[in-house]
């Protein structure tokens, strides 16, 4: 007999911390640092805990946008046409649509005749 790779689940094998994938820790860092200059601000006035949910927020929106996925419904134009894919993935999209000046570039074949 043969020996056979038997299909597995290797999805959560690139965890850090179990809920952190390593793009997902990425952008909750990233986040985090966004929010670094509002707690600076906020800890020179004397607020330091609004400083710190701030970061927070930030933090946490970061994870959202490299974990999560556009939901699928009909519901909205760009829940229609984005809906399955990462966020982080629709957002780069929709930079390079707006650096383009909102043109889209497709290849298109042309069609031979082959006699």
């Amino acid at each position: 007999m043969g020996t056979y790779n038997i299909p597995r689940n290797v999805k959560g094998e690139g965890r850090i911390l179990y809920i952190f994938s390593t793009k997902g820790l990425i952008y909750t860092t990233v986040g985090a640092a966004l929010g670094f200059p509002f707690y600076l601000l906020f800890k020179a006035i004397n607020l330091t805990f609004v400083g710190v949910i701030i970061i927070a927020l930030l933090a946490i929106v970061g994870f959202v946008i490299a974990t999560f996925k556009v939901p699928e419904t009909t519901a909205f134009e760009i829940t229609r046409k984005t809906g399955g894919e990462n966020i982080d993935d629709v957002i780069k999209r929709a930079f390079k649509f707006y650096k383009n000046r909102r043109r889209i570039y497709i290849y298109k074949e042309e069609e031979t005749k082959d006699e």
